[in-house]
């Protein structure tokens, strides 16, 4: 379980910091304007990116299951046909239709007007050209599914010195080449994310990889593998935005106070960029427990199963625990790296983060428990999951209080924190039902 989880964990740390890296320099030669604009565009974009991205968990339950039952044709051929549905929905759909709806989307959030301005480039672009990082998260669930955590973290690594490198240069200008500010951002992830897409494709071609490409394969689309595929994959993609479309509606309550921008500014750069340093080490053990897990049930063994989630949910509550430490001791050291110094952004940040420290504790279990659901390939129970406690839950709350006149940004922070806890007690309760024990993934060979 560690061998996997640490090299996830690690990566989804490097993830986390090239957003906070975006963040501080954009906070600092754009304003808190920037940073609400970034942040409002990215909750736009990860609803639709989730979406497209939940068929690489339906790729990870196939890939997981067949490397247990040891048949390594059937995983190639999974990655495969992954690769080419992700890449006509990336480039056919998502491309022109994000672009053109962009404007529409922004006011669909409340944004500030002065937020709209700096964020539509930035989703227009992120939308226009997301197939490169699209491909690079494929590569990543795929390895960590045939149980690889270490190549993905090296190209983690690898991408995130490439877009910071280059955000470096392009938020502030640098030489001949000008300053883009907020766009520049934008510029340097789609730049670094494309480079690494063509790396990817080449070295799965080469053939030293668990998972590869070769040109015998059948380039045909299989409706057998890729109907497996959304099986397996859609409830991950609804339950993926239904929490990002329940974001979206945080958004748009927190842009329906009196300061709107600050309490955006706020939301932003305490729940979106400070806990990710939770969020994304915690996803690292979903990706962890779901490869193990999946294995495990794929070799006849689903006593190890349990185990990969119990041992999963110590190291996240110890990861968890150690960061909301920091969230209480030292707020305004970590708020200081982003260029925080609007009084009313730093209180609002504060009061942010201190429910975001107990938080983080029910989402480390939560997260570890889902990757057990999905591993074992009952995926639809987290999505209805996320609906109760992700979208019903903390928006019925913050709707109740927007009618009686009483919603203010602390009880929107409230209603996160419930939401969470709910999240928590849900998933605990469905995994110890037991019922993905007998959850059955078969696909026949091509042509058979």
């Amino acid at each position: 379980m560690w061998k996997i989880a640490w090299p996830t964990m690690l990566q989804n740390v490097l993830g986390g910091l090239q957003g906070i890296v975006d963040h501080a320099m954009v906070g600092h030669f754009v304003g808190y304007t920037g940073n609400a604009a970034i942040g409002v565009a990215w909750q736009i974009f990860l609803v639709v990116m989730v979406f497209i991205s939940s068929l690489f968990t339906g790729m990870g339950v196939l890939v997981a299951r067949f490397v247990g039952a040891g048949d390594s044709e059937k995983v190639n051929r999974t990655v495969y046909q992954a690769f080419l549905t992700a890449a006509v929905m990336s480039i056919v759909i998502l491309a022109p239709l994000g672009y053109i709806l962009s404007p529409s989307l922004l006011r669909l959030v409340n944004a500030a007007p002065e937020v709209q301005v700096e964020a539509l480039q930035y989703l227009r672009i992120m939308f226009t050209f997301s197939f490169g990082m699209i491909v690079y998260f494929m590569v990543g669930g795929a390895l960590r599914s045939a149980g690889d955590a270490r190549t993905p973290l090296r190209l983690g690594i690898m991408l995130t010195a490439l877009n910071i490198t280059l955000n470096v240069i392009l938020i502030p200008g640098w030489g001949p080449i000008p300053a883009f500010g907020t766009t520049g951002a934008a510029m340097g992830t789609v730049i670094a994310g494309g480079l690494m897409a063509v790396v990817s494709i080449y070295l799965l071609f080469a053939g030293k990889w668990v998972v590869g490409f070769h040109r015998a394969m059948d380039w045909r689309p299989d409706f057998r593998i890729i109907r497996e595929l959304f099986r397996f994959g859609l409830p991950t993609g609804l339950q993926g935005v239904a929490m990002n479309v329940g974001g979206v509606m945080l958004l748009a309550y927190i842009g329906s106070l009196p300061q709107s921008s600050e309490a955006q500014a706020a939301y932003v750069i305490s729940y979106t960029q400070l806990f990710s340093l939770i969020t994304w080490t915690s996803a690292g053990l979903l990706g962890a427990t779901a490869a193990v897990s999946g294995q495990n049930l794929g070799a006849g063994r689903p006593e190890r199963s349990i185990q990969a989630v119990h041992v999963a949910s110590g190291i996240g509550l110890g990861v968890a625990a150690t960061i909301g430490v920091l969230f209480l001791a030292i707020p305004r050291v970590l708020l200081g790296f982003f260029g925080v110094e609007d009084p009313l952004v730093t209180q609002m940040a504060i009061r942010l983060l201190m429910f975001l420290s107990v938080s983080g504790l029910f989402v480390t279990v939560a997260l570890a428990y889902t990757g057990g659901l999905q591993g074992t390939g009952d995926t639809k129970s987290p999505f209805y999951i996320s609906l109760v406690s992700q979208l019903i839950i903390p928006i019925g709350i913050c709707a109740v209080l927007q009618a009686t006149g009483h919603l203010q940004a602390t009880y929107i922070w409230l209603a996160i924190l419930i939401g969470h806890m709910t999240r928590c007690a849900l998933s605990v309760i469905r995994f110890r039902q037991g019922k993905w024990r007998d959850i059955k993934v078969s696909i026949e060979p091509a042509g058979s």
